[in-house]
């Protein structure tokens, strides 16, 4: 890969988590890009900068195209690096599945990462119905939207309040605010048949893809505990890297030291 005739080191492809646009990615891609990397952070239908709604997106596997088409246009001998946060596990897995020859490697940061021969939903609704699931979503927002299908879009918005308390707790109150103007409804696709299918994921694919986990220690969306307990379930492969001081958005919370963790992954396994 060459930009202006300079070899690039690697290509990471950033992936955002739900109701979050490529904008989430703004500090961590200039970092990387200083240091002499290719980055291309996505915008997934209904996120960020889309043009379409959340509700127009039908299934998973369309939701997680751009990344797909991303991994896909990997030149030949070439691999990407994939970078995901929060619900954007998912998305990486699928396109380690899709395409296992093309990933160096893959982020997932504070992401739950999927068990191969189980169903993608599972470590999410495990979340969200167990112990250490929030007691309330305080302003966050469930909405049903009529799409002319059997089954209407479900969606779900993360509010002001719970965005301050339980994800940029410890972000620049700047960012916090970018984040209450760019947030958009989004679908978890909890029923959809990529997400609840046993045998979406493979062994010989997603699971032949090297896997590091990067926890959020100061995560009150989701418990470092939790966190470290879905890696572990995955197998003493999965190597698991922690960055202390950070709320449930390291990127904005410490941009620079997330951006240092994803370079040295990347040149440990590209």
């Amino acid at each position: 890969m060459e930009n202006n005739g300079k070899k690039l080191r690697h290509h990471f492809v950033l992936v955002h988590g739900l109701c979050h646009g490529a904008w989430c990615w703004y500090k961590v891609a200039t970092v990387l890009e200083s240091a002499g990397h290719g980055v291309t952070a996505l915008d997934l239908p209904g996120c960020g900068a889309s043009a379409v709604r959340a509700e127009e997106v039908r299934s998973f596997e369309e939701y997680s195209r751009p990344l797909l088409r991303a991994v896909a246009a990997a030149p030949p001998g070439e691999k990407v690096v994939l970078v995901g946060h929060s619900f954007g596990g998912h998305n990486l897995a699928l396109a380690m599945e899709a395409h296992p020859e093309k990933v160096a490697v893959a982020i997932f940061v504070s992401a739950p990462m999927p068990v191969a021969g189980r169903p993608m939903s599972a470590i999410l609704e495990q979340h969200l119905q167990g112990d250490s699931a929030p007691h309330s979503f305080l302003d966050c927002t469930f909405g049903i939207v009529e799409t002319g299908s059997e089954d209407p879009a479900e969606t779900f918005l993360v509010g002001p309040e719970w965005m301050s308390q339980r994800m940029y707790q410890l972000s620049p109150p700047e960012d916090l605010t970018l984040a209450r103007m760019l947030a958009r409804p989004a679908q978890m696709f909890l029923r959809d048949e990529a997400m609840t299918g046993e045998k979406v994921l493979t062994e010989g694919r997603y699971g032949a893809v090297t896997r590091v986990f990067v926890v959020a220690e100061e995560d009150k969306t989701w418990p470092a505990e939790e966190q470290r307990r879905v890696a572990a379930s995955c197998g003493p492969g999965v190597e698991v890297r922690a960055i202390g001081g950070v709320d449930h958005m390291p990127m904005f919370s410490k941009p620079e030291e997330l951006a240092q963790v994803i370079m040295e992954v990347a040149e440990k396994y590209s």
